[in-house]
């Protein structure tokens, strides 16, 4: 266990890989339904990222080629918290989303994995057990 005192004092935001933003922007805001705070460019240049607002935290999706970054998805999930993974999941169905397979009944969670348009795995998450003491 370190001692050292931690320099980092919380998190601002996840980043999402994209080679479409256009697309991406349309995926986050009108089938999840994420609310767009930011959309950031150089000047004279198209659009680099946007950000959406989950609640707790940012999603920022990046256009990665013209920041010369090779594209590559996430391939593990980033879990976005529903109350009720079930219903969460019929609505996103009824918008187009196709799931990975059944949900996940953890034995503390349950969770729906399912993709955006650039293929980062994303995850429908509810933690239904009280978590564990941390003191």
């Amino acid at each position: 266990m370190s001692t050292a005192p931690s320099v980092v004092t919380g998190m601002d935001f996840v980043s999402v890989p994209a080679t479409d933003l256009d697309a991406a922007r349309a995926f986050y805001a009108d089938v999840l339904g994420l609310e767009c705070s930011s959309v950031w460019q150089r000047p004279g240049h198209a659009a680099m990222g946007a950000e959406f607002e989950t609640g707790r935290m940012t999603i920022a999706v990046i256009a990665t080629e013209p920041l010369g970054i090779a594209f590559s998805a996430n391939c593990v999930p980033i879990a976005l918290h529903v109350d009720d993974v079930a219903a969460a999941r019929a609505e996103l169905e009824s918008r187009g989303v196709t799931f990975g397979g059944d949900t996940i009944d953890s034995g503390v969670c349950h969770m729906a994995h399912f993709r955006d348009p650039d293929g980062n795995v994303l995850m429908l998450h509810h933690r239904y057990a009280p978590l564990p003491d941390r003191g």
